[in-house]
């Protein structure tokens, strides 16, 4: 595979000026990226009104040892579908390795392990996706839309979603204060 196309264990963080507001202010934690297309889990928005613990009854999970913690909007793609974005120290019949600190969940059996007590240390719940079809995502970065850094495991899981963009760019040696939309000319 070329690596210049390998966004997987990245953060996408959407810059000012993008034209899809759906996504403005986004952080997307990059989880596949081939030939085929691209998935990523956004990271940076609750959805307002859902809790785990309100979703898991919803999926018939006892909830009596869960925390309450947010359920994330993970992307406009099957908003009704769950990921779970966790640490390593979990591993299921369908988890997928992203990068080298955290992987990607996609099926009930995490959500009764977390339930339980069994689950990964450290762990996201979202609802949707980030997809993009074949040459998709190229194009993006070959725009205006994108700024691609390296995903950290402390910030993915550390940071509350409303201060993640800005933290991210942070990371990266960027002070997002400063980005303006559009480009300049002289």
């Amino acid at each position: 595979m070329d690596q210049s196309r390998f966004y997987g264990g990245q953060f996408l963080l959407a810059l000012p000026g993008m034209e899809d507001m759906r996504f403005a202010h986004s952080v997307i934690a990059m989880c596949l990226h081939d030939e085929n297309g691209a998935l990523g889990i956004a990271v940076g928005e609750e959805i307002e009104g859902l809790t785990l613990r309100d979703l898991l009854q919803s999926l018939d999970i006892d909830v009596r040892d869960v925390p309450d913690r947010p359920v994330l909007r993970g992307g406009p793609v099957e908003p009704r579908r769950g990921f779970v974005l966790h640490s390593l120290d979990w591993s299921g019949q369908d988890m997928m390795q992203v990068g080298t600190g955290w992987g990607l969940s996609g099926s009930l059996d995490i959500l009764k392990a977390i339930a339980a007590g069994r689950g990964p240390s450290r762990f996201l719940v979202a609802l949707g996706y980030a997809g993009w079809g074949s040459g998709q995502l190229e194009q993006e970065m070959a725009g205006e839309s994108w700024f691609p850094t390296r995903a950290d495991a402390d910030l993915l899981f550390g940071v509350p979603a409303e201060r993640k963009w800005a933290a991210a760019f942070a990371a990266a040696g960027v002070d997002a204060s400063h980005l303006v939309s559009g480009a300049g000319s002289a």
